[in-house]
């Protein structure tokens, strides 16, 4: 009958189920919330209430589209950390439910770590160790897989998250929420190398992006009015390249201090054509194998919840009705 698993995503704004049966995703269907627009930012309580209203049609179309039944399942997963912790509630709460009912092992996955295992659900996928940037808007970070269950973080932000940088740097030049997706856009319009922002200077593998907004902040105060209309593009182009310049120069030394030359990114912001490209460009001018996921398992989604519980299954690491989600979780 093989291993059939129910993953439920639920971390932030997006509502997502997916069904993987033997490693295979057969369905990922999310539904995202355009309530927070109007406000520049995630808010909480709007957030879990959508996930209320949005759970059931969204699991029962994921079971739909994979062709499967509850009485199928061998399992149910769900994201227990990080995130807003109203929204892991309602995951969380309705993942128990699934397994009380059926009877079947419950499966804790953690948000970060099934970014970087979304590398692994296409055919051509990287073998261990390799070396993932995960980049998103709450998370920055270098992780070594040993394995699928053993990964190590290696370098991370000390403030901000790279996708937070872009998105307070788009609000700086007027750009609508979500900023990121539309300075990935503008900056195709624009030259790169027109401004000139900072590049903090953090030893080893960490990051730093909170001075790169100040950067921005203080050069645009110096501006005439009119100016970020006049220069939006080249403005969009200079800020995204200064912040994947600074992403690509720390992975390219984690890959000098590892020796591994298998490389991967994952997260919201391995969407962001220009990292896309970038990284491309830099394995192939240093001899890497790249990985690049598809943009549907970039953003937050349940098929890297599930692919990571397919590996957890395995291994027999089920938890109890008792567990809870967390907002913020080490590894």
């Amino acid at each position: 009958m093989g291993t059939t698993i129910l993953a439920i995503e639920s971390s932030c704004d997006e509502t997502a189920a997916s069904v993987c049966k033997d490693g295979e995703i057969l369905s990922n269907i999310i539904a995202s919330q355009s309530v927070h627009e109007q406000y520049g930012g995630v808010v909480p309580e709007l957030a879990s209430r959508a996930h209320m209203q949005n759970i059931v049609p969204v699991v029962d179309q994921a079971l739909l589209q994979a062709g499967s039944k509850l009485s199928d399942l061998s399992a149910i997963a769900f994201t227990q950390a990080p995130g807003l912790i109203g929204s892991l509630l309602v995951g969380t709460q309705f993942a128990k439910s699934l397994s009380l009912s059926l009877q079947i092992p419950l499966i804790a996955v953690h948000h970060m770590q099934a970014h970087v295992l979304a590398n692994l659900i296409p055919e051509q996928r990287p073998t261990f160790p390799f070396l993932c940037l995960t980049v998103s808007g709450g998370h920055t970070q270098i992780v070594l897989a040993k394995s699928a269950l053993e990964l190590e973080v290696i370098g991370e932000t000390i403030d901000d998250a790279a996708g937070e940088a872009f998105d307070k740097t788009a609000k700086l030049l007027g750009l609508p929420y979500p900023g990121g997706p539309l300075i990935d856009r503008y900056a195709k319009l624009g030259d790169p190398l027109k401004f000139k922002f900072a590049e903090p200077q953090i030893p080893e593998l960490n990051f730093s992006f909170s001075g790169l907004k100040t950067s921005v902040l203080y050069f645009l105060q110096k501006q005439e009015p009119g100016f970020i209309e006049a220069n939006r593009d080249d403005l969009c182009a200079s800020v995204q390249h200064t912040i994947v310049q600074i992403l690509l120069k720390k992975l390219a030394k984690a890959v000098q201090q590892t020796n591994v030359k298998q490389v991967c990114i994952a997260g919201g912001v391995s969407a962001n054509s220009g990292l896309r490209n970038g990284l491309i460009k830099m394995g192939q001018k240093r001899g890497w194998k790249t990985f690049i996921p598809d943009f549907s398992y970039c953003t937050d989604n349940a098929a890297m919840i599930a692919i990571t519980a397919y590996h957890k299954f395995q291994q027999g690491d089920f938890v109890s009705l008792s567990v809870n989600p967390s907002a913020r979780a080490e590894w």
